[in-house]
């Protein structure tokens, strides 16, 4: 059968539009921002005619006035002074997801923790170190489960004990990387990254059209993260990546070292074998709570909830009873070790 006389014409016409959408999307350049948000630096790498620093900075300032500890007039903050503000559907999500997270880990993760780590000296509010009678009186005021979400109307509310008071600074960041990368989706961005003190959300490619690899530090002692020596090299192409560690933030007291990570159920930093929890997962949000949470559970415990969650993957880094770093990952995450 002839082929009609107007099939070529178009075939030749959608070859030749193919061709020139992808030289256009190969000269595009690279924008390159950073700021401060959280507390802490944020950097965002993406393909894009038109710089976007104003837009990611307006989603972050969103992000921010709902979780941020050091933004009086946050969510948080107000909910933290005894204030009940009504709930935006941007909080209702992470609060959401931060329940599940606490009851999948039995507690492990807990964004009530606050008055603990502040006692420790790691929130903040920095107080001295507390005696074991006021560990037992702080602990009373821990447990996701005592808070309670009231609905009248169009109003949502959240309820909690006196003297309760919450940090989403274990999955707030995360949530920050989500946004901007669903941001940047909306702008048609194919080609991204967005890094949030340490989590990490990708897309597409790099600038040296290879895919997205990320470091992931060697866990030696260094509060002032003067190092960087890299245990690994991951590839995190269109994934989202979270590391939690108590090496860089910590002190010594009394020849003990004391770390930022504390256990909501014991109420005192956590000392238990993994130095380093790195976690791999769709949304940063999520690995952000999971990596905290496993550096509460230690390795055999984390173990038993990879078995439950195969979609995540995790890189440890580990004391043996020799003291020696050790490394375990789950299998799936083999594939994406670069180094």
């Amino acid at each position: 059968m002839k082929k009609k006389s107007w099939q070529l014409p178009f075939l030749l016409f959608l070859i030749i539009g193919t061709v020139l959408i992808v030289r256009h999307q190969r000269s595009m350049p690279y924008q390159h921002d950073e700021g401060l948000v959280f507390g802490t630096v944020y950097h965002a790498t993406y393909q894009s005619d038109k710089n976007l620093k104003r837009e990611i900075e307006a989603e972050l300032g969103k992000v921010d006035g709902e979780f941020s500890m050091f933004n009086e007039h946050s969510t948080i903050a107000r909910i933290n002074r005894g204030e009940m503000p009504q709930l935006s559907d941007m909080f209702l999500e992470v609060y959401g997801l931060a329940e599940n997270i606490s009851k999948d880990t039995h507690g492990s993760f807990d964004i009530s923790v606050a008055p603990l780590v502040n006692a420790w000296g790691f929130g903040f509010k920095h107080q001295q170190m507390p005696t074991s009678q006021e560990v037992d009186s702080l602990k009373k005021l821990i447990g996701y489960e005592k808070l309670k979400l009231t609905r009248q109307g169009k109003t949502t509310t959240l309820k909690h004990p006196k003297n309760m008071m919450l940090d989403f600074s274990a999955i707030a960041k995360g949530y920050g990387c989500d946004a901007v990368a669903r941001m940047l989706e909306r702008k048609d961005v194919k080609n991204f990254m967005i890094e949030i003190g340490g989590e990490v959300v990708t897309r597409g490619i790099s600038e040296k059209r290879l895919p997205w690899r990320i470091g992931v530090t060697k866990p030696t002692d260094d509060s002032l993260s003067t190092g960087g020596e890299l245990q690994t090299v991951l590839n995190v192409t269109d994934k989202a990546m979270a590391t939690s560690g108590n090496y860089r933030n910590f002190y010594y007291k009394g020849g003990r070292k004391y770390a930022h990570t504390i256990d909501p159920k014991t109420g005192y930093p956590v000392q238990h074998n993994i130095l380093s929890a790195t976690v791999l997962a769709d949304r940063c949000a999520t690995a952000d709570a999971y990596a905290t949470a496993f550096m509460v559970m230690g390795l055999k415990e984390a173990q038993k909830v990879l078995e439950r969650h195969p979609e995540l993957m995790v890189y440890f880094i580990y004391a043996n009873e020799k003291g020696e770093n050790n490394v375990w990952f789950s299998p799936s995450m083999k594939k994406k070790i670069v180094e």
